[in-house]
């Protein structure tokens, strides 16, 4: 079997297991799901969808987030990690859209990377969920799982990201993010891969296991 052959038996398995659609945060405009993204860094979905519908009900406008105190944005979110720096990066953010974009969030990555509080991995998964552009989002589980799957060798995100888009066929870049990460949260932890367990055991390159 070819090395792309294992690669796809795999994704089709992550398929098969984790499905090929995720549910995205609450939202009813970009810029709300701008911001839920932002909060998801160093927190847990769960800690995300508790907070954002009483968060984003008291701000409706990106204008009124913009102008808001950071102790009220702080209220709403502080049981999200690192919050009083998110509140701080939420204000500035929301007044970089009203002041230079008219209330809209860009779709580049390019200008996406120049707005407070929004680095590589946000804007990649903003870009794909928001408006369905095929990217690469390099979180935590899929920088180790990609590696001990075989598929990167890099040192940082973002040459995991490269090597992973050399890799996958481009239809499979939105979700591995998703799927990868559910897989790691069940099976391939940080602390130990459950190999006995896993469901692509058999196509695993199991570097660093």
């Amino acid at each position: 079997m070819t090395e792309q052959e294992k690669v796809q038996k795999i994704l089709d398995k992550l398929d098969e297991t984790y499905g090929v659609e995720k549910q995205n945060f609450y939202h009813r405009e970009p810029w709300q799901l701008l911001l839920a993204i932002m909060l998801s860094a160093q927190s847990t979905d769960k800690q995300v969808d508790e907070a954002i519908p009483a968060f984003f009900d008291r701000f409706t406008a990106v204008e009124a987030m913009a102008e808001a105190p950071v102790e009220e944005i702080e209220h709403y979110i502080q049981s999200v990690g690192l919050y009083k720096n998110k509140a701080k990066n939420i204000k500035k953010c929301c007044g970089q859209l009203v002041e230079q974009y008219g209330g809209a969030v860009p779709d580049t990555m390019g200008e996406l990377l120049k707005l407070a509080g929004v680095g590589r991995k946000t804007a990649n998964l903003f870009l794909s969920d928001a408006f369905g552009i095929p990217g690469v989002t390099v979180d935590t589980h899929v920088f180790r799982i990609s590696r001990r799957l075989g598929w990167a060798e890099g040192k940082t995100p973002e040459a995991v990201e490269k090597e992973l888009k050399e890799c996958l066929p481009e239809e499979h870049w939105i979700r591995i993010n998703f799927q990868l990460i559910y897989h790691g949260r069940a099976v391939c932890t940080a602390r130990k891969a459950r190999c006995a367990q896993c469901p692509l055991e058999e196509w695993c390159a199991k570097k660093g296991v």
